[in-house]
């Protein structure tokens, strides 16, 4: 055997030899992932931004309540329901303040709602990026899919707190200004006061699962640019003009697609029996635009160029 050959093989014997006693592959432990979640929410909820938007969402059930008060000192009704100037439920407030509840998410989802989580959204990486710490994010185990899966699943729980904090501070708010007591549903059966929070608690969650399709789209609008300020503002602006889309007649053959069109259908939550139909069609709708934009996001982010 020539003295080349020997070289040759005495380096694949150090090859494997390596290869033998090399650790495998650091792979991320569950502990670790949560432990990033844990890093992520308390980071989230710590920043002055997201406490002024949780504010804000508080504010809106006190004005509501204090106006009502004021326009019903006198004995007069609330407006509101058929032929009135403010939502369906607006109108027993003032017999019972559980519905102030009703009354505030159904005044907060059109705009205020969806607008947070928007914002909280369109920064969730283009934020990192243009803060210059999603590279040292991406150097840990944690892999873009599953940082990716961390920041979604971070949004979708402050629109989970952001929906309790409107409920809450309408539930106190109604306490306060009004009675409580016994409720007639929309359908005019009577259902207590019990079963009414329970029902309050129920329409909590669906208007937060509401919001799901405004997460992925604003998740994968901020895996487009690397500027948070321009991920949130195009977000809230998909956000205005989708909402302008839903109002406009010639436009009925679509609009059943658009992910606001059955926000409000959580107040059939209210009915006797319960109107699942259009409770099930916005959940499907929603879930269509997570599979979407939560797909488009991750094919994004997984081959993006992230030098910064």
């Amino acid at each position: 055997m020539s003295r080349a050959d020997t070289s040759a093989a005495d380096a694949a014997d150090a090859a494997d030899n390596a290869a033998a006693v090399a650790p495998p592959a650091r792979r991320p432990h569950p502990l670790w992932t949560l432990g990033l979640l844990r890093s992520e929410l308390l980071t989230t909820l710590r920043r002055w931004r997201t406490l002024a938007l949780l504010g804000v969402l508080a504010a809106v059930p006190v004005l509501v309540g204090i106006a009502v008060r004021i326009e019903t000192g006198d004995g007069a009704s609330a407006g509101g329901g058929p032929g009135g100037g403010g939502p369906a439920f607006i109108a027993q407030i003032t017999n019972n303040g559980l519905f102030l509840v009703f009354t505030a998410l159904a005044a907060t989802l059109p705009f205020f709602l969806p607008m947070a989580v928007g914002v909280i959204a369109g920064d969730a990486v283009a934020g990192e990026a243009s803060a210059g710490t999603l590279r040292y994010l991406l150097v840990a185990p944690a892999g873009r899919t599953r940082l990716l899966l961390i920041k979604y699943a971070t949004t979708m729980a402050f629109c989970l707190l952001a929906t309790l904090v409107v409920a809450l501070s309408a539930l106190i708010v109604g306490a306060i200004l009004f009675p409580l007591g016994d409720l007639t549903t929309i359908s005019g059966t009577r259902i207590t006061f019990g079963e009414g929070l329970l029902r309050a608690l129920l329409i909590a969650l669906v208007v937060a699962a509401s919001l799901i399709g405004v997460a992925a789209l604003g998740l994968f609008v901020s895996t487009l640019t690397h500027s948070g300020i321009a991920a949130m503002a195009t977000t809230v602006g998909l956000l205005i003009t989708v909402q302008i889309l839903d109002q406009i007649p010639q436009l009925h053959a679509i609009q059943p697609y658009f992910f606001s069109h059955y926000w409000l259908s959580f107040a059939d939550l209210m009915r006797e029996p319960v109107y699942w139909d259009d409770l099930l069609r916005n959940l499907g709708v929603q879930a269509l635009y997570a599979a979407v934009f939560g797909t488009a996001a991750w094919a994004r982010f997984t081959t993006k160029d992230i030098s910064t």
